[in-house]
């Protein structure tokens, strides 16, 4: 579990208040999540571009006020030093000619990482399917079986971080206005958000982000997002791998965390 912090220049109008995600993926999904992204070969990772896209991604997290564990550092480390053994040319040994690609331990990680989410992932699938068959299900349950079929996949936490860099990289094209600095906190712009979300069914997630004039104020809708989900305020779905993300609004569960300054109207 990672804690996100509201950055400083919009801390919540609560003292302290921390924007928490729980289950964050590790360094080791978000090394297959830029492999699926571009499209490769897992036994010839080009270490150059894997490790500037993770360094990337690290730098974005660490903007965004996000409490990095150090097993995310230390992989950056690894990878770096994978790069540096890769591009710096050595003479060639016996020895070292017997020690193999650098980048195969890695490799064999992310193949044994693979193996063991596809395992949970299977089981999580199989007692589902087993609960459906021999427990008698309740109202949530019975509310889920009355709606049409939802085909879309939920959204993992590197691909909302894809995204969001989207949305960043298209505000830079934009002609700044020179406007006076407003300083919105998290439960205004969850505020904001749920009323928006109110209107429509369905929105895109970059269309969240229109009314944004400053980087601070696009980190400020990212990180209520992010607390938005955690509070089970919305669901966020793709119709597929790195296909555009919809935003839904969602009736909260009556264990769901209450979100401070925000009316349970669901």
């Amino acid at each position: 579990m990672m804690t996100i912090n509201t950055p400083h220049d919009f801390e919540s109008v609560i003292p302290q208040y921390p924007v928490k995600l729980e289950n964050f993926e590790g360094p080791l999904d978000l090394l297959v999540h830029l492999i699926r992204r571009h499209e490769i070969d897992i036994y010839d990772i080009p270490i150059v571009l894997i490790t500037e896209q993770y360094l990337e991604y690290l730098e974005l997290m660490q903007e965004l006020d996000l409490d990095v564990a150090g097993e995310f550092l230390i992989m950056a480390a690894t990878l770096i030093q994978i790069k540096s053994r890769m591009l710096v040319p050595r003479p060639e040994t016996a020895e070292e000619a017997d020690a193999g690609d650098p980048r195969d331990a890695l490799v064999q990680r992310l193949i044994e990482h693979q193996k063991y989410k596809a395992a949970a992932e299977l089981l999580h699938e199989r007692e589902t399917v087993r609960s459906a068959q021999w427990m008698r299900p309740d109202n949530r349950v019975a509310d889920i079986a009355g709606q049409p079929i939802e085909r879309e996949i939920e959204v993992d936490l590197f691909s909302l971080l894809q995204a969001f860099q989207a949305v960043v990289a298209r505000a830079r094209e934009r002609r700044p206005l020179e406007l006076p600095a407003e300083i919105v906190s998290i439960e205004q712009r969850i505020k904001q958000l749920l009323a928006r979300l109110s209107e429509t069914e369905a929105c895109g997630f970059e269309d969240l982000f229109e009314g944004d004039r400053s980087r601070s104020d696009l980190i400020t809708t990212f990180l209520a997002l992010l607390e938005m989900v955690r509070l089970k305020l919305i669901r966020l779905f793709q119709s597929g791998a790195f296909a555009p993300i919809r935003v839904y609004k969602r009736a909260r569960p009556a264990d769901a965390p209450r979100p401070p300054g925000v009316e349970d109207d669901a």
